[in-house]
């Protein structure tokens, strides 16, 4: 089974990200002085934000009474008050789960419209469009707390990318393997991380979900998701289908979906446990990358795929520290005639002496033992 550490409640920097934390950081300690405080609901912690000191501390998004407030900012504490107008926390100190950006799925007859993940999207679009440089602002903040989330999330975590495109559709032979993939993956203690879309990335985290169950409940999920095969007419149905499956099998394995409003008319899929979506596509693009540090899976894809096979391809390319991280292309007569890519990656790799790290199969069957050999 799949190893993903859980978020870690004691991690050695000093960010309090839970009320949990804060408590037990004043418990021990005494004093919050030169922590960095993200998206903690203080309300009730006044006595202890009065009787503790908190000079040089940072509190980012954490709602508290004004006379806490006034005294921590007489202590020399820096405080960025909550925006209760956003329709998201720019500060947030964790990553997204599914049921937090599906909130309101089923609450009225606009369904998908008056979720989290849709009201976002929709202030991305309004706010691009005006070119406010406060909203631009607001988009890095909360893309670098993500980022930081991320990375304590996946702390010595040993992370497979799989990617591949956004239209392969449920109840296809194509989205089985993917998600058999997935599951292969997560049952040899690997981490699955997907761009968090449909199609091939909702496969794969479909396979780690169902990792700690028999082999029969993924054929069963399968059979359930094929009544809503694209997210498109509508999205509501497809992510309705998803949370039966969830509902069902409540106890599913981890991954990560690392999704991106910037192509938000694709919804995040639901089985990615932890979903760390961005504003900006190019920063999404290369954390999925860089994090992937067991290697990269490539199943058939179009533009978006070849894009990341060469974003991967680059730093391999240049690495000069350390071992490049093992690729695997899937679909022989996909990237040598359709999309002629291998040619070019194998060239690339001739030239670095890599050629031991690059695989091309043609099942994706034979994607887990390739990347093994790859690794070994």
């Amino acid at each position: 089974m799949q190893t993903m550490p859980a978020h870690a409640a004691h991690h050695n920097d000093r960010e309090i990200e839970t009320l949990e934390e804060f408590d037990a950081t004043v418990s021990a300690r005494g004093s919050l002085a030169g922590f960095r405080v993200q998206a903690v609901d203080l309300t009730d912690r006044t006595r202890e934000l009065l009787t503790t000191s908190a000079a040089g501390a940072l509190f980012l998004g954490c709602p508290m009474r004004e006379e806490a407030a006034a005294k921590v900012r007489t202590d020399g504490a820096l405080v960025f008050p909550p925006i209760p107008s956003l329709p998201f926390d720019p500060y947030r100190g964790l990553v997204y789960s599914p049921d937090e950006l599906f909130a309101s799925l089923t609450d009225g007859p606009d369904g998908y419209e008056n979720t989290p993940d849709a009201v976002a999207y929709a202030w991305f679009q309004r706010t691009k469009a005006d070119g406010d440089v406060y909203a631009s602002m607001l988009r890095a903040v909360h893309d670098d707390s993500v980022s930081d989330a991320l990375d304590e999330l996946l702390a010595g975590a040993r992370v497979v990318g799989v990617m591949g495109g956004h239209a392969m559709r449920r109840g296809t032979e194509a989205y089985e393997g993917a998600a058999r993939l997935g599951r292969e993956l997560a049952r040899a203690g690997l981490t699955v991380a997907t761009g968090g879309g449909p199609g091939a990335m909702e496969a794969a985290n479909l396979g780690a979900y169902a990792a700690p169950y028999d082999d029969e409940m993924l054929t069963d999920a399968l059979r359930l998701l094929a009544k809503a095969p694209l997210f498109t007419p509508s999205i509501t149905e497809w992510a309705t289908a998803a949370f039966e499956v969830r509902a069902r099998w409540p106890k599913g394995g981890r991954s990560v979906g690392i999704p991106t409003w910037f192509y938000g008319h694709e919804p995040p899929n639901p089985f990615a446990s932890h979903i760390a979506k961005y504003f900006a596509n190019a920063t999404r693009e290369d954390g999925l990358l860089a994090r992937s540090n067991a290697g990269v899976v490539f199943l058939p894809g179009a533009a978006g795929t070849v894009q990341e096979i060469f974003d991967n391809a680059t730093p391999n390319y240049y690495e000069s520290r350390g071992e490049p991280t093992p690729m695997v292309l899937v679909n022989r007569a996909h990237w040598t005639e359709k999309l002629p890519t291998w040619p070019l990656l194998q060239a690339l790799a001739r030239e670095r002496s890599m050629e031991s790290r690059i695989a091309l199969v043609d099942r994706i069957e034979e994607a887990p033992a390739a990347l093994k050999r790859l690794s070994d």
